[in-house]
């Protein structure tokens, strides 16, 4: 995909380098120059080592583990980049860090997401393209024109090749939480399966109580998907839950691998058959004992699909047809 306007230019944050390559191959772009160094006390320091006056710049940048770490590197990036009088800025967020703090659900707390969109701002992001926010409504948390895409494009793809194959007979969508209907629903009707519920009821952070199925998925190949898994809580006691009623094989897919404390031993010790993730976060060396369940599929040509039209100032509406539609 040759891009006809030389003044764009594409930078990466210590978390997305690889992804970042890949979008760059997909535009046919090198990546921006730039160094970032860390001084002995912890403080950030970003060195952008070309000429990015009146270009037109995009950051890739997740702010996924260690949270804190990677939003202070983008927001301090965002500095140099305006600083540097890059023409235009826009933020590519793969995965966006207290996204689940996005509403005061008891007294005396945060709304965190709308703080760190307030910063992105601030910092020096004219425009921000994000890819499966944890809640839909974060986009009006943001002062400036957001694009928000879904990866379901990229998992229909990929299961559609496993039905081509005989590899999903009887395919039911189970939605884990009831706050993921319209997304199971959707992927349901792209994937010409059927569709179940699970109430679950969250207890804390890491805890989460699964209730009852509404639906049946006795016979049928199991697929669960949810925008993230994280402690894997709410996706493992799900697929025991349809297990006990009858189903054949259980699938789990997330656009998000955040997967920490438990969630690696959980995954491995459940009766989930595959676990489908997207690069939206760099795996570390932790989830090697899952590899065996493990499928990481790319999102570099969503993005590079993305940026190319916000580049050239189409439309990027057609990227999102077909899609399942965001979490609510």
């Amino acid at each position: 995909m040759r891009t006809s306007n030389g003044d764009l230019r594409v930078f990466s944050g210590r978390s997305t380098a690889k992804l970042t390559g890949e979008v760059c191959r997909i535009l046919d772009s090198d990546m921006g120059a730039a160094r970032i160094t860390t001084f002995p006390d912890g403080e950030i320091i970003v060195k952008i080592d070309e000429d990015v006056r009146g270009r037109d710049v995009y950051l890739i940048c997740s702010t996924c583990e260690p949270v804190n770490d990677n939003l202070a590197e983008l927001l301090i990036y965002l500095d140099c980049l305006r600083r540097a009088s890059a023409g235009r800025i826009t933020v590519v967020i793969p995965y966006f860090g207290y996204a689940r703090q996005d509403r005061k659900d008891e007294g005396r707390v945060p709304i965190t997401a709308k703080l760190v969109a307030n910063l992105i701002a601030t910092a020096g992001a004219e425009r921000v393209l994000a890819l499966d926010l944890h809640a839909a409504q974060i986009q009006g948390f943001f002062d400036i024109p957001v694009d928000h895409l879904s990866a379901t494009p990229v998992f229909v793809d990929y299961f559609r090749e496993l039905q081509a194959k005989g590899d999903l007979p009887d395919l039911c969508l189970v939605s884990p939480d009831v706050g993921n209907v319209k997304v199971a629903e959707g992927l349901a009707k792209r994937l010409n399966g059927s569709l179940a519920i699970i109430y679950k009821r969250r207890i804390s952070g890491s805890t989460v109580e699964t209730g009852q199925l509404i639906g049946s998925v006795e016979g049928k190949t199991v697929l669960m998907f949810d925008d993230m898994i994280s402690t894997a809580g709410t996706i493992c006691e799900a697929a025991k839950v349809v297990m006990e009623r009858g189903a054949r094989e259980v699938i789990a897919a997330a656009t998000h691998p955040v997967l920490v404390g438990p969630a690696v031993e959980r995954l491995q010790a459940s009766p989930i058959s595959r676990v489908v993730v997207c690069n939206t976060i760099p795996l570390p060396p932790r989830v090697d004992p899952l590899r065996p369940k493990l499928v990481e599929l790319s999102i570099g040509p969503l993005l590079g699909q993305a940026i190319h039209r916000i580049h050239h100032n189409e439309s990027v509406s057609a990227l999102f047809k077909n899609t399942a539609g965001p979490k609510r």
